[in-house]
């Protein structure tokens, strides 16, 4: 009784750190990422298009032949990005994950965001877990223009059915 009852208390605790203030798991409504303009390594070429720009369409949906996600060729350390065109104080990263098929393939996937278009900016999180098509991270703030998912170290398809970006426009210099 006294291990169950723990355990119920590390879990509760895990619960409670993991939910940054100000950084709610929700989809939030200021979703910058609709009024950017996305890019990626390469288009997968099937019936159903995996354009770049199909993952900030405002469509969830998680079954590919919809033709809401994006989706890559089979390639070593494939990248997917959104240039938000404006400097944001980032809050949080939603992904939706493609649930129709391989959702693994998504595994070890970076969220990384700066002011610089490229793959090598400041990780914001990491995928480690599936459990669910929607995959949150807080960023708490990471200031930057570029969001980027990218898939290291790995020949891979990266598909994604929807990127929120939720932040606030930065003021300043940067």
């Amino acid at each position: 009784m006294d291990l169950l009852m723990f355990l119920l208390l590390l879990g509760s605790l895990a619960l409670t750190l993991a939910q940054t203030p100000g950084c709610s798991l929700r989809s939030g409504a200021n979703n910058q990422a609709l009024n950017g303009e996305a890019t990626q390594i390469s288009d997968l070429q099937l019936p159903t298009m995996g354009y770049a720009n199909k993952s900030i369409d405002g469509n969830k949906d998680t079954t590919y032949k919809v033709g809401s996600c994006s989706h890559t060729i089979h390639t070593s350390n494939p990248w997917w990005q959104v240039d938000l065109k404006k400097v944001y104080s980032i809050s949080k990263v939603i992904l939706t994950n493609k649930m129709d098929c391989c959702s693994e393939r998504l595994l070890a996937a970076e969220v990384r965001i700066r002011n610089c278009p490229n793959n090598r900016n400041p990780v914001c999180g990491t995928v480690t877990s599936l459990a669910s098509a929607t995959l949150p991270f807080c960023c708490n703030g990471m200031v930057g223009q570029y969001v980027s998912v990218g898939i290291p170290g790995r020949v891979e398809y990266l598909t994604l059915c929807e990127v929120e970006v939720n932040g606030d426009p930065v003021k300043g210099c940067y």
